[in-house]
């Protein structure tokens, strides 16, 4: 019999990506302090995936310290424009306020995920996809926002790239899966390993 997987996070995105793909898990989101983890990385000099990858693994060893034998998924994903890393904004005004600062420039997704079972770190992945935003007006960002509403607080970047967000940008570059949340193609490939998917 397979071993339960179980999903360490919240993301509706990641979760939906889990079920197209055929994916039978649990979700148990992990309550860590992202804030702690994200000011020690930039103190310390470490690159937005290497801290994405740190918030990843300590999601998936939460959760796995609480079901042992389960293969527990662990994910995260840091927004980065030049210097600055975003966080999911904290209300509308915080989502039009970022998705000014990103008009008419790229950014990249700093996107990590890990499995873990009884602690213990079996497999993990990184990917950096780039994304352009498009010099939209002030009246597609209001338009936009209204349209959209609190879910865009769910989104590092105040946009859903399956959803209406993909009218933001003019170029994407890299994974469209780890836009989304994970890396999904290399994450299907260890759980075909793991013999939790058919070969």
């Amino acid at each position: 019999m397979p071993e339960p997987v179980i999903l360490a996070s919240a993301s509706s995105a990641r979760a939906a990506l889990l079920c197209a793909a055929g994916v039978r898990f649990e979700i148990e989101p992990a309550a860590i302090d992202e804030a702690r983890i994200k000011r020690l990385a930039r103190v310390t000099g470490d690159t937005a995936t290497s801290c994405a990858l740190a918030l990843a693994v300590e999601k998936a060893r939460t959760v796995s310290a609480r079901n042992p034998g389960a293969l527990v998924i662990g994910a995260d994903q840091i927004l980065v424009a030049g210097e600055e890393w975003f966080d999911k904004p904290a209300d509308r005004d915080g989502a039009r306020t970022q998705l000014r600062a990103l008009r008419d420039r790229s950014h990249a997704l700093a996107t990590a995920a890990c499995v873990m079972t009884d602690g213990a770190v079996l497999w993990q992945a990184t990917s950096e996809p780039e994304l352009a935003m498009r010099s939209f007006s002030d009246a597609f960002l209001e338009e936009y926002v209204e349209a959209e509403g609190d879910v865009l607080l769910g989104s590092v970047g105040a946009y859903r790239l399956e959803g209406r967000g993909v009218q933001l940008f003019c170029r994407i570059a890299g994974d469209y899966f780890a836009v989304l949340g994970l890396p999904l193609l290399d994450l299907l490939g260890f759980l075909r390993e793991r013999k939790v998917l058919p070969r």
